[in-house]
């Protein structure tokens, strides 16, 4: 008798002005992906500065709003990557981006460099199942917002059907029960890759400044202290148990905390400089082409 193979299933899907894809072992069912559906609306309704009825938009007008359900793991974790990249990681970046031209109308016109309020832990305010800023400020999520999306994903299919799963969220990817041999892109050739790293479990984030970039040597990743575009690093990759934190390191690697931070997290890493070297961490599992 010959077994019948059964393909897997596979999903793609824009959101959050991305591209994703799910691949699975068991397909998924309508209410499966209108319950995926459910979690990106929601998340994007509690952070998103694009859109003018989120909970991050609501607070940037001085107001406050019930604290969307992972407030607290996320700021702990800026408070982090805060302290680590010596204030180059901060959660109120919103306005600085936004005079960049990385805007809800996505202007792209620069408007000048401007840096992020340093005291953000004075400035946002967590209590009582509520978040507020005292004055007007812009939260951007940016260095973990995916990350953490990504896993929601990930939780909700994990209750709802059996077998091998990947989560890819554009360049954030969780996996669970399946290898995986996934190519770290050259920055600055799509076609080529710079090494690849193989995973059955956990996450791995990367983070590109060629991607999301405009203008004359604009892109989205700003040191938070001058509004300056970061320009020593071109891009990064991080692997750990979960992809906020994966997504978290790979922000931070644009620092010199970076390592640091890092290490602290249990994870490890791949980056390039802007001049084409390539560092990474002790015990790293990549295969790179150096």
């Amino acid at each position: 008798m010959t077994a019948i193979m059964v393909p897997p299933a596979r999903w793609d899907f824009d959101a959050i002005g991305t591209a994703w894809r799910i691949d699975s072992e068991a397909p998924l069912q309508p209410a499966d992906r209108e319950a995926v559906a459910s979690v990106i609306e929601g998340f994007d309704r509690d952070w998103s500065r694009f859109r003018a009825d989120s909970t991050v938009s609501r607070i940037a007008r001085g107001g406050s709003a019930p604290a969307p359900p992972d407030a607290a793991a996320m700021l702990r974790l800026y408070d982090e990557l805060d302290s680590a990249t010596d204030g180059s990681v901060n959660p109120l970046v919103g306005d600085t981006l936004a005079r960049r031209g990385y805007d809800s109308a996505y202007s792209m016109t620069d408007r000048g460099a401007q840096a992020a309020p340093r005291a953000w832990r004075d400035i946002l305010q967590l209590s009582d199942g509520r978040l507020a800023a005292r004055g007007a400020a812009t939260i951007d999520v940016g260095a973990v917002g995916k990350g953490r999306l990504v896993d929601l994903v990930m939780a909700e299919l994990r209750e709802r059907i059996d077998g091998w799963i990947v989560v890819d969220g554009s360049g954030d990817l969780a996996i669970h029960g399946v290898a995986q041999r996934i190519a770290l892109e050259h920055p600055y050739d799509a076609s080529r890759a710079i090494g690849v790293w193989t995973r059955d479990s956990g996450a791995l984030c990367a983070s590109a400044t060629n991607r999301r970039a405009w203008g004359a040597g604009l892109h989205h990743v700003l040191d938070a202290r001058t509004g300056q575009p970061v320009r020593e690093y071109a891009a990064t990759w991080a692997v750990a148990a979960d992809a906020m934190t994966a997504d978290a390191v790979a922000t931070a690697l644009f620092f010199d905390g970076g390592p640091r931070f890092a290490d602290a997290r249990g994870a490890s890493w791949v980056r390039m400089r802007t001049d084409g070297s390539v560092e990474w961490s002790p015990h790293c599992e990549a295969e790179l082409f150096v």
